[in-house]
């Protein structure tokens, strides 16, 4: 079957929403750092999703094993004006979340929030038990002024490093050995302002896995997404968007993570993804239920709830 070369051009501001940019009365705002990275800061309290900075070529990917590269680690944190934070949440243990996430805590001072798969990389990177948090379906962890219920969900098809590290993980380590473990949808509030947000960090779900959750905001990965069916995009959308209540979902996950954040992002090509078919069907979905659908840009400050 014939595949497509090169890769969906970016939707420009007349196709697709980006967020305004917060202001100094925004009670807490949110940046987004590339793939499912996403920072949400009060100024007092900070967490961050996944911290993967190190984003490696994909020649490399393949052929060599991993480590994280602490420059581009540095260079990440300081551009995004991260000094310390209060816990790093991996939404699952593909080397595209996890890869960093125990360097990032170690550097920023934070626990390593996730499953069991990601407590083992944080085991293998030698960061202290007292700093690696493995949750359960359905539990609830704090983190200053925020809290976060980890609910489990399912990857995107095909999930290329299925089933779950049993062992500390330490690098460098190939590619295959990032297993995926638990995949989780996390529901973030932030106490003191009573803002929410939902980062469903991988395009699969589990039926009914949100039932009776609310979220104002959710930010939404797309990865892989276009290789699906229009039906499966349209109950993708019911099961993480509707079903929570959201006015507005920011796009995560459709960047060419083979590419480093010093260089503008690009749509993952064609053979990996079809961003483009994604979003149609996505905005489709968006003008008949009356949600605001965004593209975010890297590195700002934003506040999504405005």
């Amino acid at each position: 079957m014939f595949r497509r070369v090169g890769r969906p051009p970016l939707p420009g501001p007349s196709e697709i929403a980006t967020t305004a940019s917060a202001t100094p009365s925004s009670p807490v705002t949110v940046s987004f750092l590339g793939v499912s990275t996403v920072l949400f800061d009060d100024g007092e309290s900070a967490i961050l999703t996944d911290g993967f900075f190190s984003r490696p070529s994909l020649a490399r990917t393949l052929a060599l094993p991993l480590r994280s590269d602490m420059q581009r680690i540095d260079a990440a944190l300081r551009r995004a004006g991260i000094i310390s934070l209060d816990a790093v949440l991996c939404a699952h243990s593909h080397y595209d979340h996890a890869l960093d996430s125990a360097a990032v805590a170690r550097i920023t001072g934070a626990v390593l929030v996730g499953g069991s798969s990601t407590g083992f990389i944080g085991q293998g990177s030698d960061l202290p038990d007292d700093r690696i948090v493995a949750v359960e379906n359905g539990e609830t962890t704090a983190h200053g002024n925020f809290a976060v219920t980890f609910l489990e969900s399912v990857h995107s098809h095909p999930d290329r490093a299925h089933g779950v590290i049993e062992r500390p993980l330490s690098q460098p380590a190939r590619v295959s050995e990032y297993r995926c473990g638990e995949a989780w949808s996390m529901l973030i509030e932030h106490i003191p302002s009573g803002r929410n947000a939902l980062v469903h960090s991988s395009a699969g779900f589990r039926a009914g896995m949100l039932h009776g959750s609310r979220a104002d905001v959710v930010y939404l990965s797309i990865g892989q997404l276009g290789r699906q069916s229009r039906a499966f995009i349209e109950q993708y959308w019911r099961e993480t968007v509707s079903v929570v209540g959201a006015r507005r979902v920011v796009l995560t996950h459709w960047d060419n993570f083979f590419r480093p954040l010093r260089k503008p992002l690009h749509a993952l090509p064609y053979a990996f993804d079809d961003m483009t078919a994604s979003i149609d069907v996505l905005a489709d979905c968006a003008r008949r239920d009356g949600v605001v659908l965004e593209l975010p840009t890297l590195w700002r400050r934003v506040d999504p709830w405005a």
